[in-house]
C-alpha cells in the first residue's frame, strides 16, 4: 500500500457528504442557493436518461455572477493579475473587468449578436478572451473558445459546425519569443464561409494584418460605447459555451453546457476543492482554450470574487525557472497545474525551484491526467515544502467540472500519492465490469457515473444522436466517461488511463498511466510515454518512449537497470519489447502526450492531424528512434 500523507487544513464536516449521499437532489437544490438567481426554479432535476436539466424555470446569468455580485461588495477587489510573456504586467479590479465587459457587450450587440448566436473565440491568453466569454454570456450569445495553437483546418471544422456569426481573434499572440499570426490563421480558416458576419481584431502583437469589410478592430468597435449593460435573465438550461472535443480520431464533438446547472457545480467545487479565502492569490496554468480555463480561471474563480494571475506564455519561457518566478513575484498562494508541466519541471532538478520564495503556498493541485506517484511526492517535498495539501483532481470537458477529488475545504482526508481519492459531495462514481456490475476493491475496470451532476453537457451540439452513442450505449443507465480505473479499500480511486489506450499484453490488462508511472518511479526517468502495437503471440507488446532527467546519460546499461525495476515495480508483464530514449515527446500545447501519434509511428502508418503538436521536432525524434530500430532488426534477420 501506497504511503499516506496525513496533512490537511483542519476541517472536518461530516455533514454535507451525508446529506449530499441521503438525497441528492435536494443537496444540490441547497448549494444552488449561494448564486444570485433573478427567478427562482420550480423543479430542480427533470431527469430523462441521458438528458439532465437542472433548475428548470430559474432564470440567471453567468456574467452577472461573475462579476456584478462582487462588484456590489468590493468593486476594487482586483480580478486578474496578467503576465504577458516578454514580461509586460496589468491588473483589472472588478469594478474596472464589469465595466469593460459591458463596453465590449454594447460592441458585439451593435454587430447585431443576440441570444442564442454562437461566437467564436480566438484569442491568446490575454484578459480580453475572459472579457470576450463574459460579454457573450451577458446577452445570452454561446461562446466556443478556440485553442490559440489551433490550426486553419481546426478552426474551420468548429466554426463551420457551430455556425458562429462572429469571431474575435488578435492580430498575433507570443509563443517562445516567437509570433503566432492569429488573424492570418483566421483568414485562411474562413475564406469562404458567407454565415461569418463579423471578425473582430485586438491588436495586441502590434504586427501588420490585412484587413476586409468583414474586418472591424476591437478599439474602434468599443470607442464610445457604453460601460453599462443589462444582463440577460436567461434559463438555467439555456446553453452558455460549446467547447469542441476531439478526442482520439473522428470530427470534433461540440459539448454543449448550460448556465444554471454548471455554475453551481463550479462555485461549490471550486470552494470545497480549493477552500478559496477572500486573501487568496489564485494561480492556474491552464489555457482558457481547454475546459479547465473555461470552468477555473474564468467562471470558478470570478464566482468567488478570487484575485487570479493569468499568463501568457510557455511555461518554460525563457526559462524553466518561469513558473517558480511567478509565484514568488505575486505570492501566489493555489497552484493548480498539470502532471506533464510537472514532469517538465521536474526534469531540472530542485535547485530551481529552492532558488525562489516559494513559501506563499498553501494549497497545490493537479488536473488533465493521471499523476505519477513519483511527481506527486516531489511536488509536495520541493514545491510544497511538505506543509501543502495537494488536490489531484479527475474531471472531463463532458463532466464541466470536478467530478472527484480530496475537498480540503470540507474534509481532512489522508492523501495517497497517485489516487485522486473520492468523489466529490453529490456525485456518484463507481468501478465496474463489462456488464456493468460493482467490481470488489482492488480489481481494474471501467469507470462510471451513476447519477446526473449539475455540471453535465446537456448534449452534443446538434447532435443528440451521437451524445447517446459516445456516452451512453455502453452502459444504458449510467455514463461512461472512457476511463480505466481502479478503487481500494478505503474507497480511493486512481486512474490507470483512457480505456481504449489500455494494453492487452499476454491476457492481461495494463492501463498506461500504470505503466507510465512504473518508468518514472526510476530514478533517472522525467517523463515517460508508452504504446502498444499488435504481437501474434502476446496480442500486443509494449513500447515505451522515455525522457531522462538532467545528469543521466543514454547507456545499454541504463536500459537493462530501468527494465529490471519496471519488472520488480510492476511484474514480468511489463517489460517493454522496445525502450527508447528521447529528448522530447509529442505534446499538445496543453501537456498532453499524444499517444496516437506514437502509436500510429510505431506500426508505421499515416499520423494524421498534427496541428494541436507542441513541437513537430517531437515527433520526427520517435520516428528516427523506430527507424533505427528496425534497420537494426533487418540486419540482424540478414546475418
Amino acid at each position: 500500500m501506497e504511503t499516506t500523507y496525513h496533512i490537511g487544513l483542519g476541517y472536518n464536516d461530516t455533514k454535507t457528504r451525508k446529506k449530499a449521499e441521503q438525497d441528492y437532489i435536494s443537496f444540490w437544490e441547497e448549494q444552488a442557493k449561494s448564486l444570485h438567481w433573478f427567478e427562482k426554479w420550480n423543479k430542480v432535476l427533470e431527469w430523462n436518461p441521458p438528458f439532465a436539466k437542472w433548475f428548470l424555470g430559474g432564470k440567471i446569468n453567468a456574467s452577472y455572477n461573475a462579476l456584478d455580485v462582487t462588484v456590489a461588495k468590493n468593486p476594487d477587489k482586483k480580478a486578474i493579475l496578467w503576465e504577458g510573456e516578454k514580461g509586460e504586467t496589468r491588473t483589472l479590479t472588478y469594478q474596472e473587468l464589469l465595466q469593460y465587459v459591458c463596453r465590449f457587450a454594447n460592441a458585439l450587440k451593435s454587430l447585431g449578436v443576440k441570444k442564442g448566436d454562437r461566437v467564436t473565440i480566438y484569442l491568446p491568453m490575454i484578459p480580453e478572451l475572459i472579457i470576450s466569454m463574459l460579454a457573450c454570456a451577458r446577452i445570452g450569445a454561446i461562446h466556443t473558445v478556440i485553442f490559440s495553437g489551433f490550426s486553419a483546418q481546426s478552426i474551420r471544422d468548429r466554426v463551420d459546425d457551430s455556425k458562429s456569426k462572429v469571431i474575435i481573434t488578435a492580430d498575433g499572440g507570443f509563443r517562445k519569443g516567437t509570433v503566432v499570426k492569429l488573424k492570418e490563421i483566421i483568414d485562411q480558416a474562413i475564406k469562404d464561409f458567407d454565415f461569418v458576419e463579423n471578425v473582430i481584431i485586438f491588436e495586441h502583437a502590434n504586427i501588420q494584418v490585412s484587413y476586409t469589410k468583414k474586418d472591424k478592430k476591437w478599439q474602434d468597435l468599443i470607442k464610445n460605447k457604453s460601460s453599462l449593460c443589462e444582463a440577460e435573465k436567461l434559463e438555467s438550461v439555456h446553453p452558455l459555451y460549446i467547447l469542441y472535443t476531439s478526442g482520439t480520431t473522428g470530427k470534433p464533438k461540440g459539448v454543449l453546457h448550460g448556465t444554471g446547472g454548471y455554475l453551481i457545480h463550479l462555485y461549490s467545487t471550486f470552494k470545497w476543492v480549493f477552500d478559496i479565502k477572500d486573501s487568496d492569490i489564485y494561480f492556474c496554468t491552464a489555457d482558457i482554450g481547454w475546459v479547465t480555463g473555461h470552468s477555473y480561471v474564468v467562471y470558478g474563480p470570478l464566482l468567488h470574487g478570487a484575485t487570479q494571475i493569468m499568463y501568457e506564455g510557455a511555461p518554460d519561457y525563457p526559462t524553466p525557472a518561469r513558473m517558480w518566478k511567478i509565484i514568488e513575484k505575486y505570492k501566489a498562494t493555489i497552484f493548480y497545474t498539470t502532471p506533464t508541466a510537472l514532469r517538465m519541471l521536474m526534469k531540472y532538478g530542485d535547485d530551481l525551484p529552492n532558488s525562489n520564495n516559494l513559501s506563499s503556498l498553501r494549497l497545490l493541485g493537479t488536473v488533465g491526467e493521471p499523476i505519477n506517484p513519483e511527481v506527486w511526492r516531489w511536488y509536495y517535498k520541493t514545491i510544497g515544502k511538505e506543509r501543502c495539501p495537494i488536490v489531484d483532481t479527475w474531471w472531463q470537458t463532458e463532466t464541466g467540472g470536478v467530478m472527484i477529488s480530496p475537498v480540503p475545504g470540507l474534509e481532512t482526508i489522508p492523501l495517497k500519492p497517485g489516487s485522486a481519492t473520492r468523489p466529490i459531495p453529490g456525485v456518484l462514481v463507481s468501478v465496474v465490469d463489462e456488464n456493468g456490475k460493482d467490481l470488489p476493491a482492488g480489481t481494474k475496470g471501467y469507470l462510471v457515473i451513476k447519477q446526473p451532476w449539475p455540471g453535465m453537457l446537456l448534449t452534443l451540439w446538434g447532435d443528440d444522436e451521437k451524445y447517446k452513442a459516445v456516452y451512453w450505449s455502453k452502459y444504458k443507465t449510467m455514463y461512461y466517461p472512457g476511463d480505466y480505473a481502479i478503487k481500494d479499500t478505503d474507497d480511493y480511486f486512481s486512474m490507470l488511463g483512457r480505456a481504449d489506450d489500455v494494453l492487452k499484453v499476454a491476457g492481461h490488462r495494463l492501463g498506461t498511466a500504470e505503466l507510465e508511472s512504473g518508468f518514472v518511479s526510476h530514478k533517472s526517468v522525467a517523463e515517460a510515454a508508452v504504446c502498444g502495437i499488435p504481437h501474434d503471440v502476446k496480442g500486443e507488446s509494449i513500447i515505451a518512449f522515455l525522457v531522462l532527467k538532467e545528469g543521466f546519460a543514454q547507456t545499454p546499461q541504463l536500459k537493462d537497470e530501468i527494465i529490471a525495476h519496471i519488472r520488480q515495480a510492476i511484474g514480468p508483464i511489463a517489460t517493454p519489447d522496445q525502450l527508447h530514449f528521447v529528448s522530447k515527446l509529442p505534446k499538445t500545447r496543453s501537456g498532453k502526450i499524444m499517444r496516437r501519434l506514437l502509436k500510429a509511428i510505431a506500426k508505421d502508418e499515416q499520423i494524421g492531424d498534427i496541428s494541436t503538436l507542441e513541437d513537430e521536432a517531437s515527433v520526427d525524434e520517435v520516428r528516427s528512434a523506430l527507424s533505427e530500430l528496425r534497420q537494426t532488426i533487418q540486419k540482424n534477420k540478414i546475418k
